[in-house]
């Protein structure tokens, strides 16, 4: 199931068969990556694991993908996810508050996957309190489902600036 605008459906469908990826299901997205993950849950009804992608890493290899569902299969829920190598800091008025242990932060990635009823209660439970994440494990955690961790793919980079695209260029046209 594709969360997409209905104005890209066409060239979606005709992506996903080039891709050999078969006969590919959309909704409309929504306003916000929350809305739109609900509104892809509703036709995934009788399903019972979902995995949730955002077309922002188009870079993500199969093998995340298994891995991810395999955690998620053993414990309903599961992102990917890669050691932070930078120093964090938490600041506050253009001021450093806090050095991080960045020995115990990691950067979420997707893919995510979940037991389905999980996530159908998680984003109900964000819907009732109204509830905004960046993420699908963060309302999860919310409900209080532990979400498991498998080790994410470094080249698996969120694409959200001009430089990203021309690192994803760089990364397909390696030998």
């Amino acid at each position: 199931m594709i969360a997409a605008p209905a104005d890209r459906w066409d060239a979606l469908r005709a992506l996903a068969s080039a891709c050999g990826l078969g006969q590919a299901s959309f909704v409309e997205g929504g306003e916000r990556r929350q809305d739109s993950v609900a509104a892809a849950l509703g036709p995934c009804d009788g399903h019972r694991m979902v995995c949730v992608h955002d077309a922002a890493r188009p870079l993500a290899p199969p093998e995340l993908f298994r891995a991810v569902v395999g955690a998620a299969d053993r414990d309903a829920a599961a992102t990917a996810a890669v050691p932070c190598v930078d120093t964090i800091k938490r600041v506050a008025e253009g001021y450093v508050v806090e050095t991080i242990d960045r020995s115990s932060v990691m950067a979420a990635q997707t893919p995510q996957a979940f037991h389905r009823t999980v996530l159908e209660d998680a984003h109900a439970a964000a819907a009732r309190d109204g509830v905004e994440a960046s993420d699908d494990a963060v309302l999860v955690e919310r409900i209080g489902v532990k979400v498991a961790v498998v080790q994410g793919d470094p080249r698996n980079i969120k694409v959200t600036t001009a430089g990203d695209l021309d690192l994803v260029r760089a990364i397909l046209e390696q030998p």
